[in-house]
């Protein structure tokens, strides 16, 4: 039954049907239009919009809001499309962790959980401000461990880094040290050549 629906992104076209389908669910369409390219829809075989749902990027989260149908009767069938399509963008965008505020029962079955205090202060500080009520969350990555890797791989490359910083000093002193040794030794050989003509001038002078 699911191949009778059909996803894609929003199109300057579709705004007039989104415009009644947010007016519909009580959403501003005024709020939502510049929006519009954050929207997927899902339409039947006539090319009629039947629902659709914002997916909003932030590196690396993804909100998913604004979710309305003309017809709930296909909403189940609907969301499943849209879960795959948002599964394809996330894994696009490089996405860990997704947020929606959407209630229905369906995104609970997917393992969508309310955060913990420590992962709600991850959430973007623009949706914190756009958005009010309680937050869903699901982990598509394990956040923890890639927060962990790059903060190592931060603590390698800084200490990489300064041992770099380090033998280039090293270097430059040793250079520093080297180019005082040939100063002294040229001074030397011109003071030694400058002795030796002096003793030939004065020998040669005497021998006269």
């Amino acid at each position: 039954m699911i191949a009778r629906l059909h996803v894609r992104r929003a199109t300057v076209d579709d705004l007039d049907a989104l415009k009644a389908l947010w007016e519909s669910m009580r959403l501003s369409p005024e709020a939502l239009e510049p929006k519009l390219t954050e929207f997927q829809v899902v339409e039947n075989a006539d090319h009629e919009v039947l629902g659709a749902m914002g997916i909003e990027f932030a590196k690396p989260y993804a909100l998913l809001h604004s979710e309305g149908y003309t017809d709930f009767g296909i909403a189940d069938e609907a969301r499943q499309l849209f879960w795959e399509r948002l599964q394809t963008l996330a894994a696009n965008h490089g996405i860990f962790r997704l947020w929606t505020q959407e209630r229905s029962p369906f995104w609970k079955s997917f393992g969508f959980q309310p955060p913990n205090p420590e992962t709600l202060n991850r959430l973007p500080g623009e949706w914190q401000n756009e958005f009010t009520g309680a937050w869903l969350t699901y982990p598509l990555k394990d956040e923890d461990a890639i927060i962990a890797a790059l903060e190592s791989h931060e603590h390698e490359f800084a200490g990489a880094r300064k041992m770099a910083q380090e033998e280039t000093q090293r270097a430059q002193v040793r250079a520093r040290n080297v180019g005082t040794f040939l100063t002294v030794l040229f001074f030397g050989i011109a003071i030694i050549l400058l002795g030796c003509a002096g003793y030939l001038f004065l020998h040669n002078r005497m021998g006269r």
